[in-house]
């Protein structure tokens, strides 16, 4: 099995890029962060990979994180989440918060994802609360929840989907942001990119 790649980035889509190594292309499926995360042009990347072996294709998934990467084999883990909605799941925010969603016991954010019900979140929760160590979500609590919200706080002002990630992205988690406090440092990046 493909457990890490190291090559070029050779091209990249919404769901997926593709690592050259040694003159062979490796598509590697991956959420939007990580395919927003991966270094422009040409440059080297490391990547972890899983590979998803299924009766019709086997495909490779993969991360810049290998933390990253446990939680996604988590995820896919519990019955009834396959590698699509795992990366659904982990594209609401970084994994860590999502994580703290988890041990937090918030259905609600987690539902947010697309192809993710109330009955899918609730399974995650169920199967994944006790394996998550409390110790790597320590203050995050209600983190998800506070991003997803300012998320559709900038979507409704009529920031794109991808730059409003991109904004979150770079947003370090504070302790005890509020809601206001996370959106008026969200709008003050925004605000200082328009003036460049």
């Amino acid at each position: 099995m493909i457990y890490t790649l190291s090559g070029a980035i050779a091209g990249r889509k919404e769901n997926f890029f593709v690592v050259d190594v040694s003159g062979v292309g490796f598509k590697v499926f991956s959420n939007k962060q990580t395919v927003y995360k991966l270094p422009k042009g040409n440059e080297p990347v490391h990547v972890y990979c899983h590979m998803h072996v299924k009766e019709d294709a086997m495909e490779l998934y993969g991360f810049l994180d290998e933390g990253e990467l446990g939680f996604f084999e988590m995820l896919i883990s519990v019955s009834g989440v396959g590698p699509k909605t795992a990366l659904a799941v982990l594209d609401l925010d970084s994994f860590p918060n999502v994580m703290a969603a988890i041990a937090g016991k918030k259905a609600d954010v987690l539902s947010r994802a697309p192809g993710v019900g109330r009955k899918t979140a609730e399974r995650i929760i169920l199967d994944l609360q006790n394996r998550i160590d409390a110790a790597d979500v320590k203050g995050l609590d209600g983190a998800a929840e506070i991003n997803v919200e300012v998320e559709e706080a900038l979507h409704g002002l009529g920031y794109e989907k991808q730059l409003v990630k991109e904004i979150l992205s770079q947003l370090k988690n504070g302790a005890g942001d509020s809601l206001e406090e996370r959106l008026k440092r969200a709008l003050k990046i925004l605000g200082s990119r328009k003036e460049r």
